[in-house]
């Protein structure tokens, strides 16, 4: 027996040794690195030719010639890291059809094997330009992305529809655009018009600011001065699914033209010799807000202006997007400013970029008059709840979440409350919040964020390149308008996991978060807009129209029922689903002991769950505290 055993592990020994002599791989080699960029200039113009008449297909097809300036290896490149996406979401799967040739003769390439967004071809000797020609692919259905081309409208994002050298700062290549629209559309894009006709050409400019000079086409276009005589030109560029959906009060543009005379009194500074504001009024074309030094790309309610009562939850756009101008575009993050475009980004002061912008997009838009105070109070008592209650903070501080536009790629999520998910946006302006009313409160009036705006975005007035910052100077510029120990301040918020949300900004501010029975306002008109019957702070959850749950409250008392995300609620108390008939269920078993029974489907399975839930419902909103100082009035006060 001893011998069989010894038998055996001697085996057992061999076949280790001949496994750890075989089974072993190593790593191959990685190919070589794709050339840096250098600030120097690349030689000669590109030129960039766009077709985007197939609106039945909505196929963008390109032409684009790329001057060489000698033989041998070359390197292009698709925009994969795109300025305000703050991630690598380049559309390289809608590329199609890639053919380069020189000289009318075919040239060869190959894709990297670690970058798939790079190109490698060997120009031929004696080749002076290289001629390329491929499709951009744009989804038809929203299942395969955002569709940028309806019957009626289109975005055309330049960075979508052309290559680029390796090896040069973008801002060192530049490129002579032309696109062919369909007949009688209209445009507006940030880029100078050169010549119209068939086809629409504009003046050369760097690859950078092609990139953040999109466009809005459409059938059913307007054009609005959102500031007569002023010192540069500022345009609402409207398209609409519908002509009907143009037509605009003289009080709603009073209100528009106010946000731009407010950013002037705020900033005390222009970033732009011409601003465009690109606006689409549509529910064919998705949705969209993304920030550009010159212009904004912003996509909304169709019936923005004919339901303007019913839709105040929409007006927070456009001044969001416009204070971008100085807040992210001129000035931006040291670690998020690349010298091209696939370079990856690092997004460590997304809460300045992002979080200040929130902020200054509440403001903007109850200075102007796009919102009443009363309306920006109820929606800055929704995010003072929901970040109250994101119990996601006990594990994950919210500097981590500034990581999730590269994590989550705004994928959904299905426990929001406990992952987290660009919370930098709106906890982020909970923090500017109460960094406003600190420094008021510290200088008896004298100060605001106001001062912190014009001195760190306001200077350098008319210069539209770039200038970046750091988390130093942030703290430095706060502390010349107020001394403080503002890096403590900050980090601790930043680093910090609760229990609960920055709120010393809305009790410095003269109010308190409270919870009542009944929606606000602006509350139930979100929750139409949405389609939604939101219970998140009484069963813990959130339905659609048709009674699906599409959020549930981690360790809320639907999650602790065993529900979650997709679960379609069939019956409430016995009786058929109803959202009125579930509010009445949580009302009537207030104070009670029976618990609110819910027949439920997921996927196949029926079942009945019991929730023993008896406090009844309850919407935020903010109580003004008698006796304080009433800063956030102060605040969102129109300056004169």
């Amino acid at each position: 027996m001893q011998r069989a055993l010894l038998v055996a592990s001697v085996l057992t020994l061999c076949a280790g040794a001949a496994f750890a002599q075989t089974g072993a791989p190593q790593p191959l080699a990685l190919p070589p690195a794709i050339a840096a960029p250098a600030d120097t200039p690349y030689a000669g113009v590109l030129k960039l030719a766009v077709d985007a008449t197939d609106l039945d297909r909505r196929i963008f097809r390109v032409r684009e010639t790329i001057p060489v300036a000698k033989a041998g290896p070359l390197t292009l490149l698709y925009p994969s890291w795109i300025p305000g996406n703050h991630a690598p979401r380049g559309p390289i799967d809608k590329l199609a059809g890639l053919t380069i040739t020189a000289g009318g003769k075919p040239v060869e390439w190959t894709r990297d094997t670690v970058d798939i967004s790079a190109f490698h071809v060997d120009v031929p000797t004696g080749v002076t330009a290289l001629d390329l020609e491929f499709q951009y692919v744009s989804p038809t259905d929203p299942d395969q992305g955002r569709v940028v081309v309806t019957q009626e409208m289109m975005n055309v994002q330049w960075f979508a529809l052309a290559l680029y050298p390796a090896g040069h700062f973008t801002r060192q290549i530049q490129i002579e655009p032309s696109i062919r629209l369909p007949q009688g559309w209209q445009f507006a894009t940030a880029l100078d018009t050169v010549a119209t006709g068939d086809v629409t050409k504009f003046k050369p400019v760097s690859f950078e600011t092609l990139a953040d000079s999109p466009m809005f086409a459409g059938r059913y276009f307007k054009k609005l001065d959102l500031d007569p005589g002023g010192r540069s030109r500022v345009s609402l560029n409207i398209v609409a699914d519908d002509p009907s959906l143009l037509e605009v009060k003289p009080a709603q543009l009073a209100a528009h033209r106010a946000m731009v005379s407010q950013a002037d009194k705020l900033f005390g500074a222009r970033h732009f010799d011409h601003y465009d504001f690109l606006f689409a009024l549509s529910d064919r074309m998705g949705g969209i807000g993304v920030e550009h030094q010159r212009s904004s790309e912003n996509g909304t309610a169709p019936r923005y202006f004919l339901d303007w009562d019913k839709l105040p939850s929409t007006r927070n756009l456009l001044p969001h997007e416009y204070s971008h101008s100085w807040n992210g575009k001129y000035r931006r993050p040291a670690d998020l400013w690349t010298a091209n475009f696939n370079t990856p980004m690092r997004t460590s002061l997304l809460w300045v970029y992002e979080g200040q912008d929130q902020y200054w997009g509440f403001v903007l838009g109850a200075r102007a008059g796009l919102v009443t105070k009363q309306q920006t109070l109820d929606a800055m008592a929704l995010t003072a709840a929901a970040y109250d209650n994101r119990v996601g903070r006990s594990w994950r501080a919210m500097q981590d979440t500034t990581n999730d536009p590269i994590i989550t790629a705004r994928r959904p999520q299905a426990w929001t409350s406990w992952q987290r998910n660009e919370d930098y946006y709106s906890e982020g302006q909970l923090i500017w919040l109460d960094a406003d009313t600190l420094i008021r409160e510290q200088s008896k009036g004298k100060k605001s964020l106001d001062d912190f705006a014009k001195a760190f975005f306001g200077v350098n007035d008319g210069d539209w390149g770039q200038l970046t910052y750091d988390f130093d100077e942030v703290v430095a510029t706060l502390n010349a308008v107020q001394p403080y120990d503002w890096a403590s301040f900050l980090r601790s918020r930043l680093d910090g996991h609760g229990p609960g949300a920055p709120l010393e900004g809305v009790t410095r501010g003269g109010y308190r978060l409270i919870y009542t029975d009944t929606p606000t306002d602006y509350a139930k008109s979100d929750e139409a807009r949405r389609k939604i019957t939101d219970l998140t702070y009484s069963l813990g959850l959130v339905l659609n129209k048709d009674g699906d749950l599409t959020s549930v409250q981690w360790e809320g008392p639907a999650f602790k029922a065993g529900l979650a995300d997709g679960v379609k609620l069939i019956a409430v108390d016995g009786l058929a689903y109803d959202a009125d008939r579930l509010k009445d269920a949580v009302t009537a078993a207030k104070g009670g002991k029976a618990p609110i029974e819910l027949l439920v489907k997921a996927g196949e399975r029926y079942r009945t769950v019991k929730i023993d839930y008896h406090d009844g419902l309850r919407y935020p909103r903010f109580e003004r505290i008698a006796g304080t100082p009433a800063r956030l009035d102060d605040i969102l006060a129109a300056r004169r």
